[in-house]
């Protein structure tokens, strides 16, 4: 296997040069009730190669909540910081179960870890982690932001502010954001546009509000589209995918 790099390849098609690609623990398990459907990481991983092999240089942030949700803890009982610390820790499993994955597409990927475990991943340190995303090779950020009472979506938002990204992406199983769940609701209407302001404003449950406000303070697109349809990542990168899109 050698690094794909990312700085002698065409990319004058993608409007998105460099994506924060924000997935969610569930979309990692597919149908299954819990833990890793590796059938679906490799559809996932196939995604993210084409990427790269488009040119793109892509940084992923995984959520832990196929394994092990703090919030959800907390609520049984758990203290919250202990609870948080758990799902931390599921992310790395995601994110390594997720290397692998693209190492099986021949793309080259490194796991950081916003939690030290250096017999395990490499440590997040931003110089670091720019470097490896010029070589073309996928960084997946694993462990959240590091510290308890702070969502992957903030996680995703914060790394891609960091990594200079020009828009984070999140991935649903919806082709964009709705005023009310589609899957529930068949009146609900899909938004093309917005601004951070308004998803803050009318609550629209996209990102949790600390991941939005940051968003909109370091002017970040948000990009949310569907993770159901196989090639729909190149589709967001060169701005063609049905998604909303998030800005201003």
């Amino acid at each position: 296997m050698t690094d794909q790099g990312g700085t002698d390849k065409k990319s004058g098609d993608l409007k998105y040069k460099r994506l924060m690609l924000k997935l969610s623990g569930e979309a990692l398990m597919g149908s299954d009730g819990y833990g890793i459907n590796m059938s679906v990481v490799d559809r996932l991983a196939k995604d993210v190669s084409d990427a790269v092999a488009a040119g793109a240089q892509i940084g992923v942030v995984v959520g832990g909540g196929n394994i092990f949700r703090g919030l959800q803890g907390a609520a049984k009982g758990m203290d919250r910081a202990t609870a948080d610390y758990m799902g931390m820790l599921a992310t790395v499993m995601n994110a390594l179960a997720f290397q692998n994955a693209l190492e099986h597409q021949r793309t080259s990927a490194r796991v950081l870890s916003a939690i030290p475990m250096p017999t395990v991943c490499e440590s997040f340190v931003r110089p670091k982690a720019l470097h490896h995303m010029r070589k073309g090779r996928v960084v997946i950020f694993a462990a959240g932001t590091g510290n308890p009472f702070f969502t992957t979506d903030t996680a995703a938002t914060l790394r891609a502010v960091e990594m200079e990204c020009d828009a984070v992406a999140k991935a649903t199983k919806v082709d964009g954001v709705y005023s009310a769940d589609p899957k529930r609701d068949p009146s609900a209407v899909r938004y093309e546009r917005l601004t951070h302001s308004e998803v803050l404003a009318r609550n629209l449950q996209v990102m949790d509000g600390a991941a939005i406000a940051l968003a909109r303070d370091n002017r970040l697109p948000v990009i949310v589209f569907s993770i159901e349809e196989p090639g729909n990542l190149l589709g967001v990168l060169r701005g063609s995918a049905r998604a909303t899109i998030i800005e201003g």
